[in-house]
């Protein structure tokens, strides 16, 4: 990474940018994601039980490498959090992208910003379609706070989605959006709607707490509307209701799976 060893700003003596990619078994992506962070100070690769060529991929880049084995996304990620030594992180995974635009705006923020965190807008695909309204947070993001200074953001211990603590205070979203490549086709959508399901089933069984089954009928309704009419899914055609439906069903289905299957 000539590039970022040229540029090389630092801030109190330290880099000023370090960017996280955790990643399982991606040599299929990883190249043509950290290709689009080469503009950061200190890159920093979360290797998570990978047998592929991933660590290869990472060297080739010049990144820092942390290798283990984590069940839960929150240690996972915090691996790779408590590695960096720059003033500001940014967060991106294999399956996403950092346009030049939303590249040169994140350096231009990182050096005159006085707040503590930004939210950084994502525009979502499945396959080449891009579809920007009606996802929920439990199936998909349209924004997530993913730069922030070093020590400002902490995850939770689900297996699914944990839960973000920030400290500090937020500024201005970004302008730019970051690139996901969430699904490939609709096949892969409901693949990951059955992987969801079942890591949080085992949140809900370890919690001691599974919810009722009326209460989470009821957000099979709710949990759509919001999707699909608040979150203007509706302007995607047929994805937009795919989308509110997989949501929807997301709490249903964890529940169900939590209560009538086994461990």
């Amino acid at each position: 990474m000539v590039a970022r060893r040229e540029q090389g700003r630092v801030s109190e003596g330290r880099p000023l940018i370090s960017a996280v990619v955790v990643v399982h078994n991606e040599e299929a992506q990883l190249a043509e994601c950290l290709k689009t962070v080469n503009f950061v100070d200190e890159l920093i690769v979360v290797l998570d039980r990978c047998t592929d060529r991933s660590a290869e991929i990472a060297r080739l880049f010049e990144a820092r490498i942390i290798e283990g084995a984590w069940e839960r996304e929150g240690p996972r990620r915090h691996a790779g959090i408590d590695a960096c030594h720059g003033a500001w992180v940014l967060e991106i995974d294999a399956d996403e992208r950092v346009p030049p635009a939303l590249a040169e705006e994140i350096r231009g923020v990182a050096e005159q910003s006085t707040v503590s965190w930004h939210l950084v807008p994502v525009d979502n695909y499945i396959g080449d379609r891009l579809v920007r309204y009606g996802w929920c947070a439990s199936f998909g993001k349209g924004a997530f706070a993913g730069f922030y200074r070093h020590g400002v953001k902490r995850w939770g211990d689900e297996r699914v989605h944990p839960r973000v603590t920030l400290s500090g205070t937020q500024g201005p979203a970004l302008h730019g959006r970051l690139v996901h490549l969430v699904d490939r086709d609709i096949t892969d959508m409901l693949a990951r709607l059955n992987r969801y399901t079942s890591a949080r089933a085992k949140d809900l069984r370890e919690s001691g707490d599974i919810g009722s089954y009326r209460r989470n009928v009821r957000r099979i309704f709710s949990r759509f509307w919001k999707c699909y009419v608040a979150r203007r899914g509706y302007r995607e055609g047929p994805y937009g209701f795919l989308i509110a439906l997989c949501a929807g069903l997301y709490p249903i289905l964890s529940y169900l799976k939590a209560r009538l299957e086994q461990e």
